[in-house]
């Protein structure tokens, strides 16, 4: 009479682990292709919020851009049915439509101010490999998902320089081997890198201007003046009134000598102005202070 008890407990606890290792799939997603894509994890029906129930924390909504084209708030008010329950809220978005430049722009907005996160996918069977690969690391580090990385310096220094134009690893090794280090590698000159073997004057300028280029070009101060353009044939001047492209050329004109009276601004340059507005500032209000009080002892006296 016991034996069926014990039984019934062991299949109880395998159904649970099974269902813990599969996917949870909504009944809403009944006759949804896409299931028929996920291969390589299990995958079961079950009555949950979301379409998807890839992990304790972690769920997924499937969205169709041409359902959303035809129902534009559906993301929206599903969304709003998850509430705060999940931790990683994916939409897994299936680009079906032609024109979807508009259509995605709405999805990532909706995404975005949701705290959701969004994962485009072009076919069936990418947005079933999403699922799945969700599913597998769900426990895993995240170490797993990073690239491997070589730890030796060479190697390093190959994938660094590599990506360089015109740059192959035997150039690396010639660099490496003549400089030793990659902070030598940079300081170098022009000549220097000219005299490695192997090294031309094309993958000298590039190596060079790589080096040497700011993160962040500076944007003139002023726009650029486009300069009028005076058309071929010629204009009937009329005795009362002046000439236009005189006044063109004299702004132009203006605007380069301005333009050269102009300092280029820096970082340095434009903290100095703001400190020295600070400064003054201070001052002014010490003086007003002082101002104050000394007034205030003279109606004490």
């Amino acid at each position: 009479s016991s034996s069926t008890p014990v039984a019934a407990t062991g299949s109880l606890s395998s159904t649970t682990t099974q269902t813990r290792n599969a996917i949870l799939v909504s009944n809403r997603q009944k006759g949804n292709p896409l299931l028929k894509h996920i291969r390589n994890v299990k995958w079961v029906f079950s009555d949950i919020i979301p379409d998807y129930l890839l992990g304790q924390s972690t769920c997924a909504l499937y969205l169709s851009l041409r359902y959303h084209l035809l129902h534009p708030d559906y993301l929206y008010f599903r969304i709003r049915e998850l509430q705060k329950n999940f931790k990683l809220r994916v939409v897994l978005c299936h680009v079906d439509v032609e024109d979807s430049v508009k259509p995605l722009l709405e999805v990532t907005k909706t995404a975005l101010l949701h705290d959701c996160t969004l994962l485009c996918a072009w076919s069936m069977t990418e947005c079933a490999r999403y699922l799945e690969t969700i599913k597998v690391y769900e426990n895993k580090p995240a170490d797993l998902i990073q690239g491997q990385m070589d730890t030796d310096y060479l190697s390093r220094l190959n994938q660094s320089l590599t990506s360089i134009r015109h740059v192959n690893k035997s150039d690396v090794v010639t660099l490496g081997s003549t400089f030793g280090s990659l902070a030598h590698i940079i300081d170098a000159s022009m000549e220097d890198l000219a005299r490695c073997p192997g090294i031309g004057e094309r993958k000298v300028k590039w190596l060079y201007d790589t080096f040497h280029e700011p993160f962040k070009r500076a944007a003139s101060s002023y726009p650029s003046v486009i300069e009028p353009t005076i058309p071929e044939t010629e204009i009937e001047k009329d005795v009362n009134s002046e000439e236009p492209v005189a006044e063109d050329e004299d702004f132009v004109e203006d605007s380069r000598k301005r333009k050269k009276k102009e300092p280029e601004k820096t970082v340095k340059t434009a903290l100095s102005a703001v400190f020295a507005r600070y400064a003054d500032r201070l001052s002014k209000k010490k003086e007003k202070a002082t101002a104050t009080e000394t007034d205030a002892e003279t109606h004490q006296d």
